[in-house]
């Protein structure tokens, strides 16, 4: 199965807006296994309202989703992780280094190296900027994130043809 892991700071706006994003532009969402975390999340706070509006604007029902911060046991579970900005990637790799190999910028989907802006405190046009950059990220670096999202078995140098 393919899987993404989206992390950003609390896990209640730009993670889980990636989440909702990509599962709406997965062309087999039963191959896919999309989830979010933060690295300074705390368990149980539900998305921010801007976001569970807009994402309901593309028909993407994220009402439920619940915040929770990262763990090894967690990234171990995905075969990518995406990030939105470069603390958040070097925090991950020094606290995780095993799993720094499949740690990565939102923005290297892309070849680039930015940071996705928080928009937490800001208002709905804000937050609308963000998705639309996410969003942008997602389908121009598609291809390259299903190609890491695949199961090491699958990945080009082991699989046979």
């Amino acid at each position: 199965m393919n899987s993404v892991l989206f992390v950003c700071t609390a896990n209640i706006c730009r993670s889980p807006m990636a989440m909702g994003l990509l599962s709406s532009i997965v062309e087999v969402p039963q191959e896919w296994k999309i989830e979010s975390a933060g690295v300074r999340a705390r368990f149980g706070f539900l998305a921010h309202g801007y976001v569970v509006s807009l994402l309901n604007e593309k028909g993407v029902n994220i009402s439920k989703h619940i915040s929770r911060p990262i763990t090894e046991d967690l990234l171990d579970e995905f075969n990518l992780t995406l990030v939105m900005e470069v603390g958040q990637k070097e925090g991950i790799k020094t606290a995780f280094p095993t799993m720094s190999h499949k740690v990565f910028l939102l923005s290297e989907m892309i070849g680039q190296r930015f940071d996705i802006v928080d928009p937490i405190g800001g208002n709905l046009v804000d937050f609308q900027q963000t998705a639309k950059e996410i969003e942008n990220i997602l389908n121009a670096g598609y291809e390259k994130i299903c190609e890491l999202a695949k199961p090491p078995s699958q990945s080009p140098s082991t699989r046979s043809g």
